[in-house]
């Protein structure tokens, strides 16, 4: 999701809209309430900031292991049709 920032305030605080771009975020700048430009990371890659990476690991840490491996939409949801299709 991006962030909607004024011109004005981008052009005061554009050091800290470099940062945070560089981070991952979006910002979509307006003029008079219009948006006019956006300013996104060039490679289309996140970086998560430091807090971003130290809440991702509690999560990783804390939560439960599905043990299920990797699964695919599209085989469960040909499986469900399947299913509803044999129970008629």
């Amino acid at each position: 999701m991006s962030k909607t920032i004024s011109l004005r305030d981008a052009n005061q605080g554009f050091s800290r809209c470099i940062r945070e771009v560089q981070a991952g975020e979006e910002f979509v700048i307006t003029r008079k309430g219009q948006p006019v430009a956006r300013l996104i990371p060039v490679g289309g890659k996140r970086m998560l900031t430091a807090e971003q990476e130290t809440a991702l690991a509690r999560l990783a840490d804390t939560s439960w292991p599905l043990n299920i491996g990797r699964f695919n939409r599209d085989e469960i949801y040909q499986e469900r049709i399947d299913r509803y299709r044999g129970d008629r």
